[in-house]
Parts: C-alpha cells; sequence; structure tokens
C-alpha cells in the first residue's frame, strides 16, 4: 500500500484509536478488564505506534507543494520543541484530572504543574504541530500538522467544559492556560520548583535526543542546511 492510500488509512486508524474507546463505555470496561494502568500503557504504545505510522506515511504521499520549505524555516520546531517537550515532561500526571495524561484528583490547595498550566499536553500537541507546519508546505503535512494543531486547540475548551460541570469554578481559580506567575510565588515554589526542575532537565534531554535522531528516524534532517 502506497501513496495516499496509506496515508488516509494511517490518518482513520490514529482518528479511530481516540474516538472508539469513547463509544458505548468500551474504555470503561476495558479498564475494569485489565486495570487502569495496563489499559492506560498499552493505549499509549498503540498511540505512539500510530503516530509514527501517521508520520512516515505523510513523507509517502505523493508531494503536492502548497508553499516552499526554506532553510531557515527549520529553525521555528527547532525553538519550539524544548518547550513542547518540557510541557509534556512537566504536565504527565499534573494534579488535574480534567486534561490529557492528568492525574484521578485536584486538590486547590496543592494545584502542582496545573497552576501554570492545566493543559500541558495539549499545548505541547499544539506547539508541535504548528511549529512543524512551517517547514511542511506540502499538503500531506499541512493536513497532518494543521489537524494535530486543530484537535488539540479545540480539545482545550471542550475539556474545560467538563471541568467546570463536575468540580465548578474552583478548579479555574487554582490554575490557568499558560501562566510564569506561581513561578514568583514563594508557597509554590518550596512545594513545586524541585520536581519541575528535574522533569524539564528530563524534557530537554528527550529533545535532544529526539533532535540528534530524527534524521535517522523520520528521514530529515532537521537542521536548516
Amino acid at each position: 500500500m502506497t501513496g495516499w492510500a496509506e496515508y488516509t488509512l494511517a490518518l482513520a486508524l490514529f482518528a479511530a484509536s481516540h474516538f472508539v474507546p469513547r463509544l458505548g463505555g468500551l474504555r470503561e470496561r476495558l479498564i475494569g478488564a485489565v486495570g487502569r494502568r495496563v489499559y492506560f500503557a498499552a493505549y499509549g504504545v498503540i498511540s505512539l505506534a500510530l503516530l509514527v505510522w501517521v508520520i512516515a506515511a505523510a513523507g509517502r504521499a505523493p508531494y503536492v507543494e502548497l508553499w516552499p520549505q526554506m532553510p531557515w524555516t527549520r529553525w521555528v520546531p527547532n525553538l519550539a520543541m524544548p518547550v513542547a517537550l518540557v510541557l509534556v515532561a512537566c504536565g504527565i500526571g499534573a494534579a488535574q484530572p480534567f486534561t490529557l495524561g492528568g492525574g484521578k484528583t485536584f486538590d486547590p490547595a496543592q494545584p502542582g504543574f496545573a497552576a501554570v498550566s492545566r493543559h500541558p499536553l495539549f499545548l505541547a500537541l499544539a506547539v508541535w504541530a504548528g511549529a512543524h507546519l512551517y517547514p511542511n508546505g506540502d499538503l500531506a503535512h499541512v493536513i497532518l500538522f494543521g489537524s494535530f494543531a486543530a484537535m488539540a486547540l479545540a480539545a482545550i475548551p471542550a475539556f474545560d467544559a467538563k471541568a467546570r460541570r463536575a468540580a465548578g469554578p474552583d478548579i479555574f481559580a487554582h490554575t490557568a492556560l499558560l501562566s510564569l506567575k506561581p513561578l514568583t510565588c514563594p508557597s509554590w515554589r518550596r512545594a513545586n520548583l524541585r520536581r519541575v526542575l528535574v522533569r524539564s532537565a528530563i524534557g530537554l534531554s528527550v529533545w535532544m535526543a529526539m533532535l540528534h535522531l530524527h534524521e535517522l528516524v523520520i528521514g530529515v534532517s532537521p537542521f536548516p542546511v
């Protein structure tokens, strides 16, 4: 299978993997059968594998240029990806149940990284997708990155609406979409800064690894040439 057929199938399966489990209580039944940890571990592996396939399939799709690729535009994802990876590293398991990758409960007295961002993984996805639009002006990649950016940004108000119904306005008084203000609060720093610094270092290490493995895995150098 080559060309648009493979790309369409990869996109369809990736989308289905995110929407089908929510139909008819399927996800809850699977969690009940195998446990929450096993379910989300397996779901994460499948999602990552499908994402790699979608990206690879986009590279094999017929090239239809919408705008030319200029070498300098590769600086956009190179500068944006450290931010995205820090958001991912700090946001996994954040004390905010109404978001992608969030924890089970929310404590207004200890919001943790949710005080900086209550949707760090969605923002990271939007940053990743939006930054990669600049150097990838062909139709297949515009569809890929444009749809991911739109999906991530659309999910934020949807999850906020769910949080408002379930937890009321209190959650919004102690969290932010994105704010560095908690870094100026001594009590927040005492409770969270060490963990944030460690996770940020992990995120930056992952970024460095991805940067140097990009050409090997994706087949395209991330550096301006």
